[in-house]
């Protein structure tokens, strides 16, 4: 599988953004949209939106995605919501490890690992996060940091039809401060190398303050599969023109 045959995806992370009536307006504004795209549209609103977004999606191409899983199925967890939870409330992925769960709530790549493992076990496609700080990307380590934390991060059942990559660098989330176009280039040859046999059909995205005018650009290269957004994808406009320049 090339280039040319790995679908894009666009998905938006809401983060801990909307209430009832403001997230199924957006959704209902996106489910409403011409159907023709490139690419496909994946929105992640917080727990809280999921059962009132999956009704705004129905029989919609957009799909629904969780933020974050616990590793268990089920348990004395409070607070947190299992993949199979997700999968009940109409969700077809989730995102795992990205960079403000790691910094946060000190997620290890190994915690990211059991995680993707549980939304593999429950159906859902894993869309797991790596990335590396300012200060790392300035001593010239990001490759060595990125692809180590991916190794870690990947579970045994890692497949292209069940995870997808997002490479994010810390220092670009909701900054404005991008990297090269090269750099993105590289960074993501090099994920694709450590993916092995599978690397040639998983799917990798670029995050990182992308808007509708720089998607274009970021999205062109032929190893770049698509795009995390977020704060742009809190508007119907935005979120479109992004998927629009796929």
């Amino acid at each position: 599988m090339s280039a040319a045959t790995r679908r894009l995806l666009i998905a938006g992370n809401w983060k801990m953004n909307g209430h009832a009536a403001d997230g199924c307006a957006l959704a209902r504004s996106l489910a409403a949209a011409p159907e023709d795209w490139a690419a496909t549209l994946l929105i992640c609103p917080p727990a809280t939106l999921l059962a009132p977004v999956a009704s705004v999606l129905a029989g919609s191409p957009v799909a629904l995605g969780g933020q974050d899983c616990h590793a268990e199925a089920a348990g004395a967890h409070t607070g947190d919501i299992s993949a199979d939870m997700l999968a009940d409330a109409g969700c077809t992925h989730v995102i795992t490890g990205h960079s403000e769960r790691r910094a946060a709530y000190s997620e290890s790549d190994a915690v990211v690992r059991a995680k993707a493992a549980a939304a593999h076990r429950a159906g859902l496609i894993a869309i797991v996060c790596v990335g590396e700080t300012a200060a790392e990307r300035d001593a010239g380590k990001a490759e060595a940091v990125v692809t180590a934390s991916l190794r870690a991060s990947l579970p045994d059942s890692t497949r292209p039809e069940n995870t997808v990559i997002a490479y994010e660098p810390v220092w670009a989330i909701g900054t404005g401060r991008l990297p090269i176009i090269d750099e993105v280039i590289a960074v993501h040859a090099a994920l694709r190398a450590v993916l092995g046999e599978h690397g040639a059909a998983m799917r990798i995205l670029y995050g990182g303050s992308v808007k509708p005018d720089n998607a274009a650009a970021l999205l062109a290269p032929p190893d770049v599969d698509g795009a995390l957004v977020g704060g742009a994808s809190l508007s119907a406009a935005d979120f479109l023109a992004i998927a629009g320049a796929a």
